[in-house]
């Protein structure tokens, strides 16, 4: 079991949520608003996406990174900021002529420029997904070994700690292949992401798995969308890891209910409490993961 627990808050991710949750942050002032509510319910770490304020879907504009970040960084209230680097990978084949050409919300970009805003920026965290996996019914998230080859060398010649992001077995497989090539730094970071179709399910059984299959020394969190988010807090804490909560993941509160950021921290840190452990402060995230303040 875990007695120090990093809690992460995931604000808003990049999904059709905006559609279902009135109160999803959009805009850079929302987006900022809520790292600064989450951080003060508990969170030591932010794990942040942006979205264009005009339609609400997600962004990969480096600016609008840049302005939540600065004001995150403006004010009194310390958090460590986690980007994502997720997007860019988006593959959608064309259903009307060639399967083999993309189709209409195909967003597929090179390995510097899913990075561009963290060259710019440069968070203390940035988030790795570690294989190719489908998404709902006919989507492809496309993360080669190359790319992520190239991905990990320019975080780690920035200073920048990556979060590798799994969603099943094979990507703990391709991550610690990551480490053999000397492009990871120790202790290297392992975020365990459950729920997700068409990866692991979020249970007991896929979390433990894919714990043992971490290397000897890494730091990890696990976490589970929808009505799973909780009992994953439990079951991560009680395998002796951190957690995730947030928007990005889960909308609800109870049964609908609908939640805030700061909600769900609050309920994490409850969960964690109950559990007889306690919620680590920023600083000491930093020691466990090893970052510089």
């Amino acid at each position: 079991m875990n007695r120090n627990v990093i809690i992460t808050c995931a604000v808003t991710g990049a999904g059709d949520a905006w559609s279902r949750h009135p109160d999803l942050p959009v805009s850079t002032d929302q987006i900022a608003a809520a790292v600064l509510s989450a951080a003060e319910a508990g969170a030591a770490v932010a794990h942040i996406h942006v979205r264009d304020p005009q339609t609400g879907q997600g962004s990969r504009d480096v600016d609008l990174f840049s302005a939540v970040v600065e004001k995150v960084r403006a004010s009194d209230t310390d958090v460590i900021i986690n980007l994502t680097a997720g997007m860019g990978g988006s593959w959608f084949p064309s259903e009307d002529g060639d399967p083999s050409m993309p189709g209409p919300g195909t967003d597929m970009i090179g390995p510097a420029e899913r990075l561009a805003h963290v060259d710019k920026v440069r968070p203390d965290i940035c988030s790795l997904d570690c294989g190719t996996m489908n998404f709902g019914e006919n989507e492809t998230y496309i993360s080669t070994p190359g790319y992520l080859t190239k991905m990990a060398e320019l975080t780690q010649s920035w200073g920048v700690k990556p979060e590798m992001e799994v969603f099943d077995l094979g990507h703990v497989r391709l991550a610690k292949e990551l480490i053999n090539r000397g492009v990871i730094d120790a202790p290297p970071m392992f975020q365990i992401c459950l729920g997700i179709p068409w990866g692991a399910d979020a249970d007991t059984e896929s979390m433990l798995a894919m714990r043992n299959a971490l290397p000897p020394g890494a730091n990890w969190a696990g976490f589970g969308i929808s009505r799973m988010e909780m009992p994953m807090v439990a079951q991560a804490v009680l395998l002796g890891g951190h957690v995730r909560v947030g928007l990005e993941d889960n909308l609800y509160l109870d049964k609908g209910v609908l939640a805030s950021n700061a909600d769900l921290v609050t309920r994490a840190t409850e969960i964690i409490s109950r559990l007889g452990a306690k919620v680590a402060t920023p600083d000491e995230a930093r020691a466990i993961l090893g970052l510089r303040k």
